[in-house]
């Protein structure tokens, strides 16, 4: 069976599913509550979400089906990547989900987030977070005007070296790269001790700087990584998540992510106390479920998720580039 045909198959039968997690969206700073119920559809209800698999075919058509029931303009964008969990010299097909909303501009922010999983666990921090709350915005903004032109965009096989997101950057004519003001990675939202977000090097981490500044009026511990570790300047991230291929193209951005970045080889990749989840990492484990980080870390996830999704909507609404 195509994937396209599959995609068509599970937007059918995933409508009344996703029907219930657009009703009503809020438009009031109480965000998070939706973006939990995606999660849990998400990491719950469909499970592991391995790039190429079953899995990430199913996630892929909810989030199609969300983003068309919320009314937005959703086409699927398919890819093949090289290599899988069992053959990695195989060629196997993702894909990514995009849906567009008008602004004032043709000028475009986009919005990133990654919906396939590790074999371990159910990716319901990496990344069905993230993926929850790029919903859950997408949502609140549809009647609210923005300065900018938004794509939306879930990208398929983040795991297996970023192939959705290299593939989007690949498709984007040169002429229109000047057009995209910038891009809001969301990756890993839930189970760090600490909430951040990075942006490019110094004076151009614009988007950044202003979402940080945006923060401490509000009086909401949102850090950027502090450049604890001389391979990771202060404010920046590594090249290991969906913005990377956008920063290679001049495409500023700003990243949303929760970890700890002094643990560890202070590198972002130990979130937690090492005693905790597989020494320390929550990601990639057979911790990653909603059970275990609500569990262990009582009332983080929904702190976190109104916090990511409360500055991801201020963003999208108010920000405009000097």
């Amino acid at each position: 069976m195509s994937v396209p045909f599959l995609f068509a198959v599970l937007t059918i039968s995933l409508q009344g599913s996703a029907l219930g997690l657009v009703q009503d969206a809020p438009r009031d700073p109480g965000f998070g509550a939706l973006a939990r119920e995606h999660i849990g559809e998400l990491s719950d209800r469909i499970g592991a979400r391995v790039a190429g698999s079953p899995g990430e075919v199913r996630a892929a058509g909810y989030i199609e089906n969300v983003f068309s029931q919320i009314g937005y303009p959703t086409r699927v964008q398919p890819f093949s990547f090289s290599g899988g969990p069992r053959d990695r010299r195989s060629t196997r097909e993702s894909a990514n989900v995009i849906a567009v909303k008008a602004g004032s501009s043709n000028e475009e922010i986009i919005v990133g987030a990654h919906y396939d999983s590790e074999v371990r666990g159910r990716g319901a921090g990496d990344n069905a977070s993230g993926v929850g709350v790029m919903l859950e915005i997408a949502a609140a903004i549809r009647d609210v005007a923005t300065p900018y032109t938004i794509r939306f965009i879930a990208f398929g096989a983040e795991e297996e070296g970023l192939a959705g997101s290299r593939y989007t950057v690949s498709e984007i004519p040169p002429e229109d790269i000047g057009r995209v003001v910038a891009m809001i990675n969301l990756d890993s939202l839930i189970a760090g001790d600490f909430a951040y977000v990075y942006g490019d090097r110094g004076d151009r981490g614009v988007v950044r700087d202003w979402v940080l500044a945006r923060a401490r009026e509000q009086g909401l511990d949102l850090r950027t990584q502090p450049g604890e570790n001389p391979e990771y300047p202060r404010g920046t991230t590594g090249e290991f998540s969906d913005h990377a291929p956008f920063e290679d193209v001049g495409i500023q951005y700003a990243y949303f992510e929760s970890t700890n970045w002094s643990l560890g080889e202070r590198d972002g990749y130990v979130q937690v106390d090492p005693q905790l989840g597989e020494n320390g990492y929550i990601w990639h484990t057979p911790f990653d479920t909603m059970g275990y980080i609500e569990s262990t870390f009582p009332g983080r996830i929904d702190a976190r998720l109104h916090l990511f999704a409360t500055m991801l909507y201020q963003v999208l609404t108010e920000f405009s580039a000097p």
